[in-house]
């Protein structure tokens, strides 16, 4: 079956002489792999230009009953972002939120939801002139609201701890590594006030901003499996720890 997908590239692995295997996050099946042919044509080169994390293309794809991997036959871009590719904060965000989205969507969520939010998220990310460095941590709560594991924070009172199993912020519990203490937890409750529109009036010094993305990283863990370890956040972390 032959299918127009709307879709944003998260990751490509070389799979052998011939193909690589491209991730996918669409906005009509969710996650998809995708077998990309390579090779030294222009043709090929040129498409394989296509497939940069986060860029934005339409494509044609044949999916056959039984396999895992569909098969791409034609591909345009829709939006390659162009700033995100050439600017170095940039682009590491972009592989750093790449990943996250490859580890954490698995397909059975709204994927038109999350299309549009990763969509918009990009753009952002490309065109907005202010300083990217705390869009991860933006990216990650408003992220974690789609996937069904935002904060209450409607629990917060101040001088409360947050429970990261429970997802709440309480008065009770024994200190452990699943519970922040207050003032970990008052960081926590001030980023749920974090929007793309404010994310830049936000300050940090390098300390700060690595205890929020490992706390925010921590709980995603616990509520998710699929994360695991992230091998972009070592760059991310150089650049704006």
């Amino acid at each position: 079956m032959t299918e127009h997908l709307d879709s944003i590239v998260l990751h490509v692995t070389r799979y052998s002489d011939s193909y690589s295997i491209a991730q996918l996050l669409t906005k009509q099946r969710g996650r998809i792999s995708l077998l990309l042919p390579i090779g030294s044509s222009p043709a090929k080169r040129r498409r394989a230009a296509l497939f940069l994390p986060l860029s934005q293309l339409e494509i044609v794809a044949n999916f056959a009953a039984g396999r895992d991997l569909a098969t791409l036959r034609e591909s345009a871009a829709i939006d390659l972002h162009p700033r995100v590719h050439a600017d170095p904060a940039r682009s590491a965000i972009a592989m750093f939120v790449a990943e996250v989205v490859a580890r954490v969507v698995q397909g059975n969520e709204d994927s038109a939801a999350l299309y549009a939010f990763v969509s918009q998220a990009v753009a952002i990310l490309d065109r907005s002139p202010r300083s990217p460095a705390n869009f991860h941590i933006c990216f990650l709560y408003h992220l974690g609201a789609l996937l069904g594991i935002r904060p209450d924070v409607d629990t917060y009172t101040e001088g409360a701890s947050f429970d990261m199993l429970e997802g709440v912020f309480t008065r009770g519990g024994n200190p452990s590594a699943t519970l922040l203490d207050p003032d970990r937890a008052r960081a926590l409750h001030a980023i749920t006030r974090i929007t793309f529109a404010n994310y830049h009036l936000f300050r940090f010094n390098r300390d700060q901003r690595h205890e929020v993305v490992t706390s925010i990283l921590r709980y995603y863990r616990l509520h998710n499996s699929t994360l695991g370890s992230l091998r972009s956040l070592d760059v991310l972390s150089q650049l704006f720890a």
